[in-house]
């Protein structure tokens, strides 16, 4: 029984399935170093992130695999849940050992679980760059937070950078503590407690938004009342289409504000 351990990075995991092909141990279990537990009945493996072993990997990868299929490998990591490295594991070393295309074998188990999962995290892309609502700070930053259920803001960094071209914005995502900040020029990941900016992490506490941000809301709000059309309310189609746990971050759904008494209605 082999254990390898990794960095939690996608190189990471490649340079995990490098190592197992080049010692020919083929792990039962693959976890984030920080994450594991000790096992006296199986032998621990840390593997170090090597960017040309996996770069390596991947290009064998790229020989083989569609680039939707290639997506669709990332977006299992991505995923996140229970059993995920072993899942994209499972599936590389199939695509290396079958002398064909495995991409439309669904009889094997990890072909199916990851176009399931596949799905499962474009559609939380999707939804993330439709409901993402960013609240503008006093020095004309535009901060937004999330809280996706898989780690989705690497792959929608490129929709907001089209949208918001012209504009400087972080988006955080609150569970996994790091964040992307755009500046005009290139969108870099940040973490709030390394980048040591008391601005940022005032504006994530709650604070130092523009003064006219309210007005914006309440503007916001007034317009989505004027849209609705009360004899077409189908509360169940609506929650397919909009999920109560995305509510958070839509003005429409917030307390609505009464700027001339400066109350919540």
């Amino acid at each position: 029984m082999y254990l390898y351990t990794y960095d939690g990075t996608f190189e990471g995991l490649l340079t995990v399935v490098f190592e197992a092909y080049e010692r020919k141990a083929w792990p039962v279990s693959i976890a984030r170093a920080y994450l594991v537990q000790p096992d006296m009945f199986g032998e621990s493996i840390t593997v170090v992130t090597d960017d040309q072993k996996a770069s390596r990997v991947w290009s064998g990868l790229q020989k083989k695999l569609s680039v939707e299929a290639q997506q669709a490998l990332y977006y299992a990591f991505l995923w996140e849940q229970k059993g995920y490295e072993m899942l994209v594991f499972d599936y590389i070393k199939l695509v290396f050992d079958s002398p064909v295309s495995i991409e439309g074998n669904y009889a094997a188990p990890c072909v199916l679980q990851l176009q399931q999962v596949h799905k499962q995290v474009h559609r939380e892309k999707h939804r993330m760059e439709a409901f993402v609502r960013f609240q503008k700070t006093s020095d004309g930053l535009y901060f937004a937070t999330i809280a996706p259920d898989f780690n989705v803001l690497p792959i929608v960094i490129n929709h907001f950078e089209k949208r918001y071209a012209d504009q400087r914005w972080v988006i955080y995502d609150l569970h996994r503590k790091y964040g992307a900040y755009y500046d005009l020029a290139s969108t870099l990941l940040i973490d709030l407690e390394e980048t040591g900016s008391k601005a940022l992490q005032a504006v994530l506490l709650g604070n130092v938004l523009d003064e006219e941000e309210d007005k914006y809301k309440q503007l916001w709000q007034v317009y989505f009342d004027h849209v609705n059309i009360p004899e077409r309310k189908n509360p169940k189609l609506h929650q397919r289409h909009m999920p109560k746990r995305y509510w958070k971050y839509l003005s429409e759904k917030q307390p609505k504000i009464d700027l001339k008494s400066e109350r919540l209605m």
